[in-house]
């Protein structure tokens, strides 16, 4: 009887956190990106979605997955969280005069550097769902298109990268709201 209740205790009946990682991640990327495709300028409330919902919320997410002992989930969610938290820092610490804005082609390594990460998870997804493919395969796209406009200067590439980027916004919010209709329907 001792180890029938022992494996009780360890069940984990904690939320899964990764409908909220998704969602704020997708809403975060859909609102900067209806910027990038020229719809509305850069403002507090894309900041502030960055600051609290793409940073905050993603990385409290990471780290429920951390207690779920998932390492993908982990590793995502707190990274892309702190992404959102240093994009917005990169925009407003020049506008503070904490420092200077990014010069050069550092902006474009940033991004790259981005590009490969995601690409990397990407492969993770592999052996995870096609909704999660769908994400990492276009939020990959998405960093190398943004590098290669702020390389460029093109603001044709830029709009682009704008709207493939609404493209994976949605995808991650698809991948999230699935997730929670998956469980509500028991599906």
């Amino acid at each position: 009887m001792e180890n029938v209740t022992s494996s009780i205790k360890n069940v984990d009946l904690s939320a899964n956190p990764a409908p909220l990682g998704l969602l704020a991640f997708g809403m975060t990327t859909i609102l900067l990106n209806l910027h990038n495709s020229g719809l509305f300028p850069l403002g507090s409330m894309i900041l502030a979605m960055g600051i609290f919902y793409g940073g905050l919320a993603q990385v409290i997410a990471g780290i429920m997955e951390w207690k779920k002992g998932n390492t993908f989930g982990t590793t995502a969610f707190i990274s892309y969280g702190f992404f959102w938290l240093t994009l917005v820092a990169l925009i407003t610490l020049p506008k503070m005069g904490l420092s200077d804005g990014p010069k050069g082609s550092s902006m474009v390594a940033y991004l790259i550097l981005w590009g490969v990460f995601t690409g990397g998870l990407f492969i993770g997804t592999l052996r995870l769902s096609k909704s999660l493919q769908v994400v990492f395969a276009t939020l990959t796209v998405l960093f190398f298109l943004l590098a290669l406009g702020d390389y460029t200067g093109s603001a044709t590439i830029a709009h682009l990268a704008g709207y493939e980027g609404l493209i994976c916004g949605a995808s991650a919010v698809y991948a999230g709201m699935s997730q929670i209709w998956d469980e509500i329907y028991q599906k």
